[in-house]
């Protein structure tokens, strides 16, 4: 029994050295191509890190934000909801899309009916800069297989003038026809192996952009609702003044 454990182990450790040394065969096979494709799915799991941390709902929606800015706007205190916005250790989704919005209800007078319009322009431009945010990962997962492409086109010109320049008596002949066209075959899977989770996590770090903004809006529109409500007033000049009478003259008759 012992023995036939002792067998068992050093087939499983062979096997494994195999699987270890046939996969750095795969990536050395590649070629310069091929370890530039590695290169890049390097960046794209830096990526994918970093999307990971800062596209949730916890970053750019902060809960105990939405807290503080509801009951300084639940109590008219603007300008204390606009200075909680500015500061930086509170920077966020949320508070970059609220404080345009406060901003102009503080300094217009018309501010009450345009706040709504100015958090709405607000909103599309923050969520613009999170997709251009993710454009590097769209980007690594659409010119990963057109690298790999590449390396199967240079394989395939390798395969071709082996053929044309060496005779297939020629002891060298398979083994240089084989590698090109490994050459070939690798380097695509190499590229559709990077190419394939960078394409689906971009989707679904676009898709979780959309739902994040979506919830941000509906709370803002709360925020500006308890706004309304409180009966603050909007900064600025409250309006034309009312045009005066002529003096009337002394004596004049009515």
């Amino acid at each position: 029994m012992n023995q036939l454990a002792l067998l068992f182990a050093q087939a499983d450790a062979a096997d494994a050295q195999a699987s270890g040394s046939s996969l750095l065969v795969y990536i050395t096979a590649g070629g310069v191509i091929g370890w530039i494709i590695i290169a890049l799915s390097v960046v794209a799991v830096g990526l994918v890190v970093v999307h990971s941390v800062q596209i949730r709902r916890s970053s750019l929606m902060p809960p105990a934000q939405v807290v503080a800015i509801r009951d300084f706007l639940g109590d008219g205190r603007v300008q204390e909801a606009l200075d909680y916005c500015s500061q930086g250790s509170n920077d966020s989704f949320l508070t970059r899309t609220l404080a345009p919005g406060l901003t102009r209800f503080l300094r217009s007078p018309f501010g009450a009916f345009e706040i709504k319009q100015v958090i709405e322009e607000a909103g599309q431009e923050q969520a613009a800069r999170l997709y251009r945010a993710t454009d590097g990962l769209g980007i690594i997962g659409t010119v990963a297989p057109l690298l790999g492409l590449l390396g199967t086109v240079q394989g395939m010109i390798g395969a071709f003038d082996t053929v044309e320049l060496s005779a297939a008596s020629d002891s060298n002949y398979y083994a240089a026809l084989a590698g090109s066209i490994k050459l070939a075959l690798v380097t695509t899977m190499l590229g559709l192996i990077v190419a394939i989770p960078a394409v689906t996590l971009f989707t679904v770090f676009r898709n979780r952009i959309d739902g994040i903004a979506a919830e941000t809006g509906q709370e803002l529109d709360r925020m500006v609702l308890m706004l309304e409500s409180s009966g603050a007033d909007s900064g600025g000049p409250t309006g034309m003044p009312r045009p005066t009478a002529a003096p009337v003259a002394p004596g004049a008759s009515s």
